[in-house]
């Protein structure tokens, strides 16, 4: 950390002055334990800091600080928790280390457009973003040897306000940089490290952040610097640039300009992971540098194809980014030479064969760029195979490959503390390290000598928390006049003893949030049964240029306001994932209807069944292998025609509950339990909440492609060996891996 932003922290007593450094790691934000040092401070000053450790160390009165670093108690636990950080950091006895303990070093580079880590850095707009933050928590507790390229957008990701007629207003924040847990990377002067993007006419300069991810160091990429050009300043601006021509230059400087920073920083690394398309020019950038020292552009397209991995994830065809020839000429035409190929090597490499006048298709290069392909769920990679098997003509299905390594979420991030605390008391008996282990089903099982009525009281607590951050969240609203308040549709009429579903996620017309309106005086009679009552709490964003997503999301606004449904509709505005922790943690079902096949994966049902929240989902991505029939219902025709398909599926959605789902809930015995929803609520944790953690599928990703990764990163590293020294003999690595069981 730099001396300007220590010194900023000057007020910060020297007894507790690690509490700097710790903000400025997120290995904080999955540790409760590290969140109460913050906390104790002052819990008023935490909250109004919403939970951003260095925006509360900024701000709160130095007499706090001073005091905290005079107590005994407070130090004696300060230096618990800094000794256990310290100690973590230190990346010994890893599982990662200990398992491949004899292997030569691999470090992997992971390119990705959105990382989602904490609300303070909003550089994440959805489901992609928070599987890339997650799998950076779960690759530094595993110890892989792993580093992270993405960007800073300067003005975040939209903040959503919904004007009074329900219209989502795309609200920007410029990031508060003071508060963010961002350092800048100097140079040997220094200076901010500045780099060029290479081979691209007018030039390009981005200078270089750093966030702390636990062990895994995130580097991103700014280009709002003086030294650029006022529209290259604003390639980082925002995420997802709706230009054309701007959302290419923003892939351009995270691939080709990104892999140029590693080098600038002297990172070696030996393969490459790309989530989905946006970077998949740091491949091109892998090969142009093999062919700079001498090799042939076939040969070193094979070499970095050896050492790469791509998953993919949209399994719609508009959802991937396809950029007109003539783009690409007007930027990569001095690249041409550079790679020492024609123009017309060039486009092929991004042809899709199916349509090949359209352009340049990323998801094309980078499938034909790298090795190892995956989807993000079974159900995914059978679309992608789908989908892609043009790349491959042939006339077995099995010859595509596209395999799928299911998407997990990060089990300490997403499990509420006093779940976990539960959890410890029943688990940690036989398995005092359980957390550590917690992909082992077997430990899971023990869930079931939870008593009843204690699951259930935490519920029923976590919801009461849920609503009640719903009527604050309305109250600060109000007070600080940030906007029309309207406590109907904000949720201030909502009961806690009332069964309630959750819908929260992007407002695209494919996950129809709408679904469940198809048929509104059916609806009504569920939500306002005077004894068994519903009620329904959405939340999410549509994307600043679907104006389809913002009319679903108005249409459902103009539903909250309708007497018919008695308040109990209810719309969280500004969905960001500290709302997603409540709402995860505190509804009673979690609602997800998507059009199949377009549900890559879905992660946020995982997030709510870690926590004893029963999913009601249509069969597609992740529940097509989550569901067993006992933790949980599922519904989906798959004969409904195509027109009829939104009343089918909501006749189903509507039949389960009437039927299932409100008669179990509101099925209680003289203890005021009902035990019958509290028997599928352990079912739902025991069978998922291994199976699909980020534990399982940083493993499976190891497992599956770490031998592949290393065999190629090997043949490299003998290929330069033995060019640099020809009497050298080339390590084989192939034979000792065969000896051990690493043959393919």
């Amino acid at each position: 950390m730099d001396d300007s932003i220590r010194n900023q922290f000057d007020h910060v007593p020297e007894r507790i002055s690690g509490l700097v450094d710790l903000a400025y790691n997120l290995w904080w934000s999955w540790n409760p334990e590290a969140r109460i040092l913050f906390k104790q401070l002052n819990h008023q000053a935490w909250k109004a800091s919403v939970h951003n450790p260095i925006r509360m160390l900024r701000e709160i009165p130095a007499e706090f600080l001073n005091r905290a670093a005079e107590n005994p108690a407070y130090c004696h636990r300060y230096d618990i928790i800094m000794r256990r950080f310290r100690k973590y950091m230190s990346a010994t006895g890893t599982w990662f280390s200990e398992e491949y303990a004899d292997r030569p070093p691999l470090t992997v580079a992971y390119f990705s457009a959105e990382y989602g880590l904490h609300h303070s850095l909003p550089i994440y707009a959805g489901g992609l973003g928070f599987l890339a933050g997650d799998h950076l928590k779960e690759a530094s507790d595993l110890g892989l040897p792993m580093v992270a390229v993405g960007f800073l957008y300067s003005q975040g990701y939209l903040h959503q306000q919904i004007n009074p007629d329900g219209w989502q207003e795309d609200v920007t924040e410029p990031l508060d940089r003071d508060a963010a847990p961002v350092t800048r990377v100097l140079d040997s002067d220094g200076e901010d490290l500045v780099v060029r993007v290479p081979h691209i006419d007018p030039p390009i300069y981005v200078a270089v952040r750093k966030v702390q991810v636990g062990r895994i160091p995130l580097y991103l990429l700014d280009t709002d610097i003086p030294c650029n050009d006022p529209q290259n300043r604003g390639i980082s601006s925002r995420l997802y640039a709706g230009d054309q021509e701007q959302r290419l230059r923003q892939e351009i400087v995270l691939g080709i300009g990104g892999r140029k920073v590693l080098h600038a920083l002297g990172i070696e690394y030996a393969a490459v992971h790309l989530n989905e398309g946006h970077p998949a020019f740091a491949l091109l950038e892998r090969v142009r540098e093999r062919v700079e020292r001498g090799m042939d552009f076939e040969a070193a397209l094979e070499e970095v194809r050896a050492t790469s991995v791509f998953t993919t994830h949209t399994p719609v065809p508009a959802g991937h980014d396809v950029f007109p020839v003539d783009l690409i000429d007007r930027y990569f035409a001095p690249y041409y030479q550079a790679l020492g190929i024609d123009r017309l090597r060039f486009l092929q490499l991004g042809v899709h064969p199916e349509s090949p006048a359209s352009g340049f298709n990323m998801t094309a290069f980078a499938l034909r760029a790298s090795a190892h392909h995956n989807g993000v769920s079974r159900a995914n990679g059978a679309v992608a195979c789908d989908m892609w098997k043009c790349l491959w003509p042939g006339p077995r299905e099995a010859a595509v490959p596209i395999d799928y390594v299911t998407n997990g979420v990060h089990v300490p991030t997403w499990l509420n503390t006093r779940v976990k605390e539960l959890y410890d008391r029943w688990i940690g008996p036989t398995s005092p390290d359980w957390l550590s282990e917690h992909d082992d089903p077997v430990l899971w099982e023990l869930i079931d000598e939870i008593p009843d009525a204690e699951l259930w009281q935490l519920h029923l607590w976590l919801k009461a928390k849920l609503l009640n951050r719903v009527r604050e969240r309305e109250r600060i609203k109000w007070a600080t006049h940030r906007g029309a308040s309207n406590p109907t549709a904000e949720g201030a009429f909502l009961n806690p003893s009332v069964l309630t579903i959750g819908f929260a996620r992007r407002f695209s017309t494919y996950k129809r949030a709408h679904l469940i309106f198809e048929d509104l005086e059916r609806l009504k009679r569920i939500l306002n049964n005077p004894w068994y009552p519903v009620q329904i709490i959405f939340a999410g964003k549509a994307h600043p240029s679907d104006n389809e997503g913002k009319r679903v999301l108005q249409q459902i606004y103009h539903y909250t306001q309708d007497p018919g449904f008695a308040g109990r509709v209810a719309f969280i505005e500004d969905y960001n994932d500290q709302a997603a922790q409540y709402l995860v943690h505190g509804v009673d079902v979690w609602l997800n209807n998507p059009l199949p096949p377009m549900e890559a994966s879905g992660t946020s049902g995982m997030k709510a069944s870690l926590n004893g929240v029963l999913n009601l989902s249509i069969l597609d991505g992740w529940w097509t292998e989550g569901y067993n029939g006992r933790n949980g219902w599922a519904f989906g025709d798959e004969t409904a025609a195509c027109d009829g398909r939104n009343a089918v599926d909501a006749a189903a959605i509507y039949d389960l509950l009437e039927k299932e789902v409100v008669p179990l809930y509101y099925n209680r015995s003289i203890d005021d339990v009902p035990h019958g929803w509290v028997k599928m609520m352990k079912e739902s944790i025991k069978s998922n909440g291994p199976r699909f953690s980020s534990r399982r599928m940083v493993k499976e990703y190891v497992a599956r492609y770490y031998p592949l990764l290393l065999k190629g990163a090997a043949a490299e590293y003998a290929r330069r060996t033995a060019a640099a020294k020809p009497r050298t003999p080339a390590w084989k690595p192939q034979a000792q891996g065969e000896a051990e069981g690493w043959s393919e």
